[in-house]
């Protein structure tokens, strides 16, 4: 008798968080509904000041997107034409693609191959006199070293604008990112360990003048009302995204572990299979809190591999498979393409596995015997 096939294991099951929340998920967009204030208003306010707790942060402003939340910080620092950004090659798009948007030349620098965060001795490098932030991206949900980094930017008068979108929660030293430098940008993408029914975003400071010039460029730069003291932009978060968000925060702690426990038996799983020397499993920086939004390894014949677990049914990704140096809309830069190696080998070699909080041992078990096939 033939044995059947496995069930699939999807790259991140979202229904799995769904249905214990369904009730109160659909409570908090009722009462959003009924009360028809859409834009803004106590949903917001009040996550706000919840999420601001949760990161130990001075402020925390609700935005539209991940993406709107760095053109923001941008635009309150006063960035824009002959400025330039340093920031990362690898990464997703929004990094380099905000600071274009206000007009200003990202800079990009290579990253630390253990890690896959900006190289800080390549940041120091890369400053000019045209230099006015650094924009690290803590990918994958590992923080950069923040205090070599600060060291740097206070050693040259320069902005830290930190790309959290896929880090809520991740600690350096034992200090959240987003209260680091000196602005932080979350993103609430469904896929973030913190997710939206939507897009949605955050912006954090400590410091409360550059809160008040973000609340206003949030909408339209105006206050009072249709008296405009800057030219901001439409930055507004959601009601109905407030409210869900706040039904899912207090759960986050929990997922976050979830996550890191699925990264631990992954670590033992492939250790016991032998594959630890075959397999490349991602880095933990000393010293930080990884929050694991994506379990990131590499392995030989990346693509072969890929498609070998896909016709199992087991779902990946690839962040990220192009570099900025190497994408079209950036050729006019005039990066070189030979001088961001590290960059370059993990774009031919990352592979994202599942990882969410809800998957069960033998669905890991699966994954690990998957790639064992494949590589060996």
């Amino acid at each position: 008798m033939a044995t059947a096939p496995a069930p699939p294991v999807p790259l991140l099951d979202l229904q799995a968080q769904y249905r214990p929340l369904r009730e109160e998920l659909l409570a908090a967009v009722t009462r959003v509904c009924d009360s028809q204030r859409c834009i803004l208003g106590d949903e917001v306010v009040a996550l706000e000041r919840e999420l601001a707790d949760y990161l130990g942060v001075g402020h925390a402003l609700g935005v539209s997107s991940g993406t709107d939340a760095l053109v923001a910080a941008l635009m309150a620092l006063g960035i824009g034409a002959g400025d330039e950004v340093i920031t990362p090659t690898f990464s997703f798009f929004a990094s380099a693609g905000s600071v274009v948007r206000v007009g200003a030349r990202p800079v990009f620098v290579d990253i630390d191959p253990a890690t896959y965060n900006l190289d800080v001795e390549a940041v120091a490098r890369a400053i000019t006199p045209r230099t006015k932030a650094i924009m690290p991206v803590h990918l994958y949900g590992q923080a950069v070293d923040m205090t070599a980094l600060m060291a740097v930017a206070k050693a040259h008068g320069l902005a830290v604008i930190e790309d959290a979108a896929q880090a809520i929660g991740a600690k350096d030293g034992g200090t959240a990112v987003g209260g680091l430098g000196t602005i932080g940008c979350f993103s609430f993408y469904p896929t973030k360990n913190l997710g939206a029914f939507g897009d949605g975003g955050l912006v954090t400071t400590n410091d409360p003048a550059l809160f008040e010039r973000l609340r206003l460029l949030r909408d339209h730069g105006q206050h009072p009302k249709y008296h405009h003291a800057l030219v901001g932009g439409n930055f507004r978060l959601d009601a109905i995204q407030g409210a869900v968000l706040r039904v899912k925060l207090p759960h986050l702690a929990a997922w976050t572990e979830g996550r890191r426990r699925n990264a631990a038996r992954y670590r033992a799983l492939f250790a016991e299979a032998g594959l630890d020397a075959i397999v490349t499993l991602p880095y933990e920086r000393p010293g930080v809190y990884h929050i694991y939004n994506q379990f990131v390894v590499q392995v030989p014949d990346r693509d072969r591999v890929r498609a070998h677990l896909a016709a199992l049914g087991i779902g990946t990704e690839i962040y990220y498979p192009v570099p900025f140096h190497r994408q079209a809309c950036f050729a006019n830069l005039g990066h070189p393409l030979d001088v961001f190696p590290h960059a370059d080998a993990a774009a031919a070699r990352v592979l994202a596995l599942p990882i969410y909080a809800e998957l069960a041992g033998s669905q890991l078990q699966q994954v690990v015997a998957a790639i064992g096939d494949a590589v060996r």
